[in-house]
């Protein structure tokens, strides 16, 4: 399901998805028109705007925090021209931490990038943009104190959604490297032992929670 106040946008991200191999069961244009559509239609993944009708603040945004209230594991992926602090961190809150992604419009500059990440959220990723992680650091206390520079620069890809082949390419390091890494991290943390991939969000939830 889409969410987009913009029409010309709207649309066209309406045929991107379909040639992607993806049906759009509805695309709206206002966030009372997302919350009641999604109820109706139960998609696999909300793909929305955050400001829109009425107010163009916040709408959108918050739309998708009432929908993962309402459906805790239903995935989101926010489409934004800045970042909403305060609903960002709800929306990355909500749930357990999992299927859910905030980009910005202007840094998705291809395709296959956009819908990598919508790939990611929909099987219950969480997919962040860098910039969007900046920001919501710079107006928190850092709680990643013992993590080692290093370390921080690994957990700062994982939260970009970025896999261990991919950060130790970034980093011109061995994966080996970075799952050693990435076991600190989870250790310094004191992340509870669960599976690999739901550690990783909940350390990424961590990052952004600081």
């Amino acid at each position: 399901m889409l969410a987009e106040d913009s029409v010309l946008l709207r649309e066209g991200l309406i045929g991107l998805l379909d040639r992607c191999g993806h049906e759009v069961v509805a695309a709206v244009g206002d966030a009372e028109a997302l919350v009641a559509m999604a109820g109706a239609h139960v998609p696999d993944i909300v793909v929305t705007d955050v400001r829109m009708p009425p107010g163009f603040q916040d709408e959108g945004l918050h739309a998708a925090v009432r929908l993962r209230e309402q459906r805790p594991m239903l995935p989101v992926l926010v489409l934004s021209q800045y970042v909403q602090r305060t609903y960002a961190s709800e929306l990355l809150d909500s749930g357990d931490g999992s299927g859910v992604g905030y980009l910005l419009k202007d840094r998705v500059g291809q395709v296959e990038e956009f819908m990598d990440a919508l790939h990611k959220v929909a099987d219950g990723g969480t997919v962040v943009d860098p910039e969007v992680v900046r920001q919501l650091l710079r107006h928190r206390r850092d709680p990643l104190q013992h993590l080692t520079p290093r370390e921080r620069e690994v957990l700062a890809l994982i939260a970009e959604g970025k896999s261990n082949g991919a950060i130790a390419r970034e980093l011109v390091v061995s994966e080996a490297a970075v799952g050693k890494h990435i076991g600190g991290i989870f250790t310094k943390l004191n992340l509870p032992p669960t599976d690999q991939s739901h550690r990783r969000v909940l350390a990424v939830l961590t990052y952004l929670r600081a």
